[in-house]
């Protein structure tokens, strides 16, 4: 099947077998490797991607679904224009420690832009009650927590000379 979506603020047309999972497609046929996949059964979240602005566990979606919509992978979110600079929730999981080994990473980042698109300044309890069905195995959750809430500031604040 051929499916025409947005990727990462690109149009992109792909070929995919009709039962193809986004993550394997991302992953296996257009090297995007930043979406880890921990568990195969939508438990774990570390496939979480956006779709149509919405936070959803690509390990469960299949890759024709995408056609006219719009994906944003954990790629998507640094160095627009080229440049190296860490999107604002990166930076602040950065500042805050707000992961270890790494691999929940992806899927937390991506499970927080969504959860800043619909809530730009959430308490710490709606910070936790937005992670239900993302687990990391390292952290403990806190810093996690605290990276959001930073990460979310950071993206809602003026620009300098607003």
């Amino acid at each position: 099947m051929i499916v025409n979506f947005t990727l990462n603020g690109r149009a992109r047309t792909v070929d995919v077998e009709p039962a193809l999972l986004v993550s394997d497609m991302l992953r296996e046929n257009l090297n995007l490797t930043g979406t880890h996949v921990g568990c195969d059964t939508s438990q774990c979240g570390a496939c979480v991607v956006l779709f149509n602005g919405d936070a959803v566990k690509s390990c469960t979606l299949l890759a024709p679904m995408l056609d006219g919509g719009t994906l944003l992978t954990v790629e998507g979110l640094a160095g627009k224009g080229g440049s190296n600079q860490l999107h604002p929730m990166q930076q602040a999981f950065h500042q805050n420690h707000g992961l270890q080994c790494g691999f929940c990473t992806p899927g937390m980042l991506m499970t927080a832009m969504a959860m800043v698109g619909k809530n730009p300044a959430p308490t710490e309890a709606e910070v936790r009650h937005g992670l239900e069905g993302n687990i990391c195995r390292c952290t403990g959750y806190q810093n996690i927590v605290t990276s959001i809430i930073a990460g979310a500031a950071a993206m809602n604040a003026p620009a300098i000379g607003d």
